[in-house]
């Protein structure tokens, strides 16, 4: 599995992501800004840049001290616990 390019935390399980939000300029240089919604695995990926957004205080947060970033669970995988 290949890590993702960057992990980002967050406080909300509703995130988006323009692939530019960090660049001065902004978009311009990303994607078309996407809406995506975590799951019980504590995480989405955006399908466009690959960016990982992680859930603070969910289940693939405590899975960041343990594990690499490209260990952490594909999306839907329900046996995170």
């Amino acid at each position: 599995m290949v890590p993702p390019p960057e992990i980002v935390l967050t406080d909300s399980a509703h995130v988006k992501c323009d692939g530019a939000t960090d660049i001065r300029g902004g978009s311009g240089l990303g994607h078309p800004r996407v809406w995506m919604q975590i799951d019980e695995t504590g995480f989405v990926d955006c399908g466009y840049c690959d960016r990982r957004f992680v859930l603070r205080g969910g289940p693939a947060e405590r899975g960041i001290a343990a594990m690499s970033a490209g260990d952490l669970p594909a999306p839907g995988d329900a046996s995170v616990a």
